[in-house]
């Protein structure tokens, strides 16, 4: 059987070999592009799971330093441990695209692992990583619809002119430092896509099923145009497993179908009536979704008393559960396509209301609430010293992050109870959904040296936070006076999509039911100039290029009427920092000062810091950032401290200075922190002077003028010219 394939993609062979190595695994692919080279397995439990109602499916993607060249981790340990955001981004990515391609009703677990063997510091891993998953479930006994491809766009400067799985060089990322700021945005698009093939002969040929961007406030056309760029090549990866499958891909397991029970079905249409209908539609025009989860619940209860009252003991309200959501989609999905007919009577391009307040919080550096519909987002920022970013160091990344939005889901925002524990994947992924939407828009870093923090806290949930942090964010960083470019908003555009896979309706600002029902969630943020971040999942197969291009319009539109909003309630950011907010003094010094500031074993810089209450960051350039939480006073003194240290003095001034030495040659005068200076025996005294202690001893303040410095940096002075 063979086993090792080879695909041209990008200028670059893409090598995948099957069943190589973990050879116990339901199926595996060995995948290289470059020197980068990840193994992916697929796992499939031997038993099904009772009793569950969800799809038991992990995906976990490793990042192995060994594959960089790196010995990192814990001082103590040097090995991996916990996955990094970047690890659980990834594995987030990869999962998005294949879930939905299992089929229904699978209960058992299944694992999928990407380990990243090698990476060249030229080529994502995580586009390779997510070809490899569906290579390995493609070739395995797994059941699962793939395969799906996946490639990465990118766009540099002004042309519209789109990379292939742009290379770290091109982006602009090629060898970073520790010491490098990585969230500063050098590619003006960064499109991620997933495709998979149609099943219907009057759609396209491939479907997109997952979308990850980022971008500088590109326009919509573009971001269309760089999709139809990549179609044809998602379509050549996915004919190329299709080569793989057919000569090394096995039969896949069959999956135990449902006993029908049409007794059972008939009992429970008969026992649900219109109950059905009126809890969804409890009443359109409150537009309150919140009564609609109340009367679901309560009918699911009743329901399923029914249902044990009348087969007591054997196990029927797990069919009666699975059944009732059957028809709740269907119910939602019917009245859609029908009548437009939204859960909470709102038209299909209407938004829920909008409103926002700033300062909430009295102490705190810039606070805002969002709120659309029931969604509330509370945002609140944190402005740090250039010292206060976040150091990374992973297999990919190293640098330091100057922004960074940080998202908690409570449990109280859904009226539920549970432990609270580490921010989950989903924290994480929206958390970085929103720092991506605004990281472009931020001021650089020589004109707003300051670290930023923004945790949004969603205090109350039915759909769509995530874009809500985006709008709660960019009020925050407004009332606080951070000079962002221009603010942010975002809108989930969802998808109702009837069984011939053609008709369809797109809803603007989905929410609880819709996004549970629906088929697409859509995710579209930016400014009125333009996108700067997109996010797609779905749960049908995919959508067709007509169906994104027609969501990115809606998007735009929605977009802008929140901005007009977010407008009417901050027009601009503060003029002025919060008065809580600390501090920063910059001050440029030449390099050859910097261990002067510092001094031997940090000394003198330690003592600036403890004297004035402040913190000091020094780059390696000269740049010097005075950060004080006290007000510009302390800033003010420590700046001083360092000027005079720093200061290079210059022929022909005057100073007041201490005698520090005595020689017989002549006395030497600090005439600045750290900057003595030789008045030569001859230059103490209009007359002629037999020893220098006749005149001066050690600790007298006297006048001295800067006569010349030499060659070597040294610096004589005179007393007697200072009289002149």
């Amino acid at each position: 059987m063979e086993n090792k394939f080879i695909l041209k993609l990008g200028g670059r062979d893409l090598t995948v070999e099957v069943n190589k190595l973990a050879e116990q695994a339901n199926g595996s692919a060995l995948v290289q592009y470059g020197d980068t080279v990840l193994l992916a397995t697929a796992t499939m439990s031997r038993q099904e799971r009772e009793g569950i109602d969800f799809f038991p499916l992990m995906v976990d993607y490793e990042e192995k330093f060994y594959a960089a060249g790196k010995i990192l981790g814990a001082r103590y340990t040097r090995r991996e441990a916990r996955p990094t955001d970047e690890a659980v981004l990834t594995a987030r990515l990869i999962d998005r695209a294949i879930r939905p391609l299992f089929p229904k009703g699978l209960r058992k677990d299944i694992q999928v692992i990407i380990t990243c063997l090698s990476w060249d510091k030229e080529n994502d891993p995580d586009i390779l990583g997510l070809i490899a998953a569906s290579c390995a479930l493609t070739v395995s006994d797994i059941p699962w619809n793939g395969p799906v491809s996946a490639i990465r766009i990118g766009k540099i400067g002004q042309e519209e002119k789109f990379i292939l799985n742009p290379t770290q060089k091109q982006k602009g990322k090629e060898n970073p430092k520790p010491t490098d700021l990585i969230d500063a945005n050098q590619i003006d698009l960064d499109l991620t896509l997933a495709g998979v093939k149609s099943e219907n002969a009057n759609r396209e040929d491939v479907l997109i099923n997952m979308i990850e961007a980022k971008a500088n406030q590109t326009q919509e056309s573009t971001v269309l145009n760089a999709v139809k760029f990549a179609k044809p090549e998602l379509k050549k990866i996915l004919e190329f497993q299709d080569e793989i499958r057919e000569k090394a891909g096995k039969a896949k397991f069959a999956i135990n179908e449902p006993i029908p029970e049409p007794e059972l079905e008939r009992e429970i249409k008969e026992f649900l009536g219109d109950q059905l209908e009126n809890a969804i539609y409890p009443n359109s025009t409150s537009k309150k979704p919140s009564k609609s989860t109340d009367k679901m619940n309560e009918l699911t209860a009743e329901l399923c008393y029914f249902i044990e009252g009348k087969y007591p003991g054997m196990g029927k309200t797990k069919f009666a559960k699975n059944f009732l959501e059957e028809k709740i989609e269907s119910c939602i999905h019917r009245n859609i396509l029908e009548s437009e007919k939204r859960p909470d009577g709102r038209k299909l391009d209407e938004i829920r209301k909008i409103s926002g307040e700033i300062g909430l919080l009295p102490r705190v550096h810039g606070s805002s609430l969002f709120s659309r519909g029931v969604t509330k987002a509370l945002s609140i920022l944190t402005l740090g010293a250039p010292g206060d970013q976040r150091l990374i160091e992973g297999m990919e990344v190293r640098g330091k992050k100057r922004f960074m939005h940080h998202y908690n889901f409570t449990p109280y925002s859904v009226g539920e109870t549970r432990p609270l524990r580490g921010p989950a994947r989903r924290d994480i992924g929206h958390g970085m959904l929103a720092e991506k939407t605004l990281t472009p828009l931020l001021p650089s870093f020589e004109d707003f040296p300051y670290t930023m923090r923004i945790v949004t806290e969603i205090v109350s949930s039915n759909g769509s936070t995530s874009m809500a942090s985006v709008s709660s964010a960019s009020l925050a960083l407004m009332e606080a006076g951070v000079p962002i470019k221009a603010p942010a908003a975002g809108i989930a555009i969802g998808l109702i999509m009837a069984d011939n896979g053609v008709d369809y309706k797109i809803l603007n600002d989905i929410q609880g039911p819709e996004d549970h029902y629906g088929d697409m969630d859509f995710k579209v943020a930016g400014t009125k100039k333009g996108i700067t971040a997109i996010q797609m999942d779905v749960k049908t197969l995919g959508i067709s290029e007509k169906i994104f291009g027609e969501a990115l319009t809606q998007g735009k539109k929605v977009r802008t009427e929140i901005l007009d909003k977010i407008e009417k309630i901050i027009p601009e950011p503060r003029k002025k920092l919060s008065p809580f907010a600390p501090r920063i003094l910059t001050h440029q010094i030449s390099p050859d000062k910097i261990r002067d500031v510092i001094g031997p074993g940090g000394k003198m810089i330690n003592e600036i810091i403890d004297a004035c209450d402040v913190s000091i960051d020094i780059e390696d350039s000269g740049s010097v950032y005075i950060t004080s939480l006290e007000g510009g006073e302390a800033a003010e003194k420590a700046l001083n401290w360092i000027k005079s240290i720093t200061r290079e003095v210059v022929a022909g001034e005057i100073f007041q200075g201490t005698v520090k030495r005595i020689m017989d040659f002549g006395a030497f005068v600090e005439i600045l922190p750290k900057q003595e200076g030789l008045v030569h025996i001859s230059q103490l005294a209009e007359r002629r002077v037999e020893k220098v202690k006749d005149i001066v001893k050690i600790g007298d303040t006297v006048s001295v003028k800067v006569t010349g410095i030499d060659e070597q940096g040294r610096i004589n002075l005179s007393m007697k010219d200072a009289k002149k």
